[in-house]
């Protein structure tokens, strides 16, 4: 079961976080290959319920010293650090510090908004230092182009005004690739529904409350029709249910950490493998960007919770701070005029 902490004031605010129980790299192997997944109405296997990806693996191998699959003493350095760090954020603040210094970071979130997860990601029975598995050195094989294309990109952020912003900054679409696709794990609201149908299914995302909507057994609508979270189709091999998806609105793929061209592919591979896990895996396909093809892996498992509503206010109240502030110094440069 979850564990919800919930303030008086966040609980009055209809604002909760949720600690969800994550797969440990000593949790026992998937299933054989005599398990069968539970079935839908039409016969396919059940993706349904509410799932997490909540892990302290990422996307990309940060430390290329260690392998692919990590051995029980590796996996447990790794989560022994995670424990100090959160630990370390978790410690009193010293009252006595005062106001940072004017222009200085006044910080960010404290450990209690966070969901990170505490344990390394377990992937076909194995603890994984990345999802990323092919390049074997877990990294997105950016190209020149590539490289030249995120510069540009970055570069925009320091633009004035919204336009320069990170999407998901302005409150448009899932940070740190939640949404996907790929969807990927985020600092917190790793929570995922999937509703299921005979002709569609929909992956509501805790991140930004995205709702991705699959159409199956359907061909891809006219690339004039951006959508936020691209046009997802999806077709029934076997047991696996397989999506892919394009046409993506430019916002959405030109922000980090998977950089995307207008013809890219990406294509996803839903599997149940056990009575407590999907397999998920990712495919991305995009010359545009990147040198060669590069996929990854990684498990989802029962969230034990629903989804809790998730309201970004940054978008809402940060954007119209920065916008009054700019008018104002406007007014003072004419002023000095």
């Amino acid at each position: 079961m979850p564990l919800t902490i919930c303030f008086r004031a966040l609980a009055l605010a209809g604002l909760c976080v949720t600690a969800l129980n994550v797969q440990s790299a000593g949790a026992a192997p998937p299933a054989s290959s005599a398990w069968s997944p539970p079935r839908s109405a039409d016969g396919r296997p059940d993706l349904q319920g509410v799932w997490t990806n909540s892990s302290i693996t990422t996307l990309e191998r940060t430390d290329p010293s260690l392998p692919l699959k990590l051995s029980h003493q590796q996996a447990q350095r790794l989560e022994d650090s995670r424990a100090r760090l959160e630990a370390a954020a978790n410690a009193p603040t010293n009252p006595q510090e005062g106001a940072p210094d004017a222009g200085a970071s006044v910080g960010g979130y404290n450990a209690f908004w966070l969901d990170r997860g505490s344990r390394v990601g377990v992937v076909r029975g194995e603890a994984r230092s990345s999802w990323i598995v092919e390049p074997e050195n877990g990294r997105m094989p950016v190209s020149e182009g590539g490289a030249a294309r995120i510069q540009s990109i970055l570069q925009r952020r320091g633009e004035d005004g919204p336009e320069g912003m990170n999407p998901a900054d302005r409150c448009l679409v899932g940070s740190r690739g939640s949404g996907g696709p790929p969807m990927l794990n985020n600092i917190y609201n790793n929570t995922y529904q999937i509703i299921q149908t005979a002709d569609h299914v929909v992956i509501l995302v805790e991140m930004m409350h995205d709702a991705r909507i699959i159409r199956l057994n359907q061909n891809h609508k006219a690339p004039e029709l951006k959508q936020w979270l691209g046009d997802s189709i999806g077709r029934w091999e076997g047991d696996t249910l397989i999506v892919e998806t394009r046409n993506w609105k430019e916002d959405h793929a030109s922000y980090e950490p998977v950089v995307l061209s207008d013809t890219a592919l990406v294509t996803e591979r839903f599997t149940r493998t056990g009575p407590s896990e999907i397999l998920y895996e990712f495919a991305v396909d995009d010359p545009q960007v990147y040198s060669k093809p590069w996929r990854g892996e990684m498990t989802f498992t029962p969230a034990g919770g629903p989804v809790f509503e998730y309201a970004c206010h940054e978008g809402n109240y940060a954007l119209h701070g920065i916008l009054s502030g700019a008018r104002v110094l406007e007014g003072r440069l004419k002023v000095r005029e």
